[in-house]
């Protein structure tokens, strides 16, 4: 038996891998069991911005837990404060509460903003409603599947809790319509990835800003994913030079080696939190908060959102290069890139398999985008060859009968 076959057998099926067998990395490249070599183009969804084994992370990793890992927050540990303080000069808020996957922190964000709401703007018990976007993406717990739009992540995990209004993401004159005395928070994506790389019309996260202060409404940005250097920036909000009341990160918080999350926010928002109302057994624990506060480091010491910002320029320009008609459109913004594709020529998915064959890994969403989101380490020799192979891919879907 295999190592496919073996865990189609004992694994619950709810991911499609593709057909490659990994077994070790190093910076933009992985390889499989047999020794052949990928180009890393997706980089975990951003969590392994860092790139694969990045020396310091793993010197880091290994230093600490050696040390101690985890304790619980029922005691403190001598790692923790350093992370947090270092996440509110970054984001210029004043408070952090730490947690382990994306999905968390978003949990999080809920929670402060209707607690927020209750104790704060003082809407009826019970009554509080968020603004979320069509088409948004913010991890699979059964709430936030709850006010998701697509319906393969809703089937069959119902009921599901109210108090979520969808409007139409970038559109500002939808967000006004839809506040309400009982809104308390809008929460969205500054980019949104799994729905395709979408990236707001220019200006819109200025006006949601001023918004969401004229209506006295938490507004909270997910960057998860376009957060610490995706787009060229430590965070997206910054390229419209705005600061959020609360924001939630995650994957390259970790460095690639760990799941670290957390919710940033106001003081005022943070301070709603008391003992007991929140927390997690492994978030914040001392090895998450040493390898995290590590990975901060290592991003501004290698200045990667600042390389991110040059080579996704590259990037950007060799993809709008490229003249074919399966391409539909190219979106992005720095080190993130979304094709969308013809269907009439071949689906996402088939060509990321071409890809993967030519080796070079990426991943399809929503069946006509494929993803690029490659390790904030790679150099221009590197995108090159991805290019490369997909053009050989787009000609061959082009030839196809």
């Amino acid at each position: 038996m295999n190592e496919i076959e073996r865990e189609e057998r004992y694994g619950a099926r709810n991911y499609a891998p593709l057909p490659v067998v990994l077994s070790h990395g190093k910076g933009v490249w992985v390889w499989d069991v047999d020794g052949t070599r990928y180009l890393d183009m997706m980089s975990a969804y951003s969590a392994v911005s860092h790139g694969h084994a990045h020396p310091r992370l793993v010197a880091a990793l290994t230093a600490q837990a050696q040390r101690l890992a985890v304790v619980s927050r029922a005691f403190y540990s001598d790692r923790l404060g350093a992370f947090l303080e270092r996440l509110c000069d970054l984001t210029t808020l004043g408070g952090a509460l730490p947690m382990n996957t994306g999905a968390e922190a978003v949990e999080t964000a809920i929670k402060a903003a209707r607690r927020w709401g209750y104790s704060v703007k003082r809407i009826p018990a019970g009554r509080a409603e968020i603004i979320v976007a069509e088409g948004n993406f913010h991890g699979r717990t059964t709430t936030i599947v709850g006010f998701s739009s697509e319906p393969a992540y809703r089937a069959d995990f119902g009921p599901f809790a109210p108090g979520f209004v969808r409007v139409p993401f970038g559109d500002i004159d939808a967000v006004r319509a839809a506040i309400t005395p009982n809104t308390c928070a809008v929460l969205f994506e500054t980019i949104q990835g799994e729905g395709g790389i979408i990236v707001p019309p220019g200006g819109f996260l200025r006006e949601l800003r001023q918004l969401c202060t004229e209506q006295n409404v938490l507004l909270l940005l997910d960057e998860i994913q376009s957060g610490l250097g995706r787009t060229g920036k430590w965070f997206a909000y910054q390229h419209e030079n705005i600061v959020p009341d609360g924001v939630m990160l995650g994957k390259a918080l970790g460095g690639g080696l760990l799941p670290v999350s957390a919710f940033v926010a106001r003081r005022d928002v943070i301070d709603l939190f008391e003992p007991g109302s929140h927390g997690s057994t492994f978030g914040g624990n001392a090895l998450a908060a040493a390898v995290a506060l590590e990975a901060l480091d290592v991003m501004a010491d290698e200045d990667l959102p600042g390389r991110s910002a040059e080579m996704g320029e590259y990037l950007l320009s060799r993809l709008h290069a490229i003249h074919s008609p399966v391409i539909r459109e190219v979106r992005g913004r720095g080190l993130w890139a979304g094709i969308e594709i013809d269907p009439s020529f071949a689906s996402a998915h088939e060509l990321s398999l071409q890809l993967l064959r030519r080796h070079i890994l990426a991943k399809e969403t929503r069946t006509t985008v494929l993803r690029l989101a490659p390790p904030l380490v790679i150099g221009r020799s590197e995108i090159d060859l991805c290019i490369a192979a997909l053009k050989a891919v787009l000609a061959e879907a082009e030839d196809r009968p």
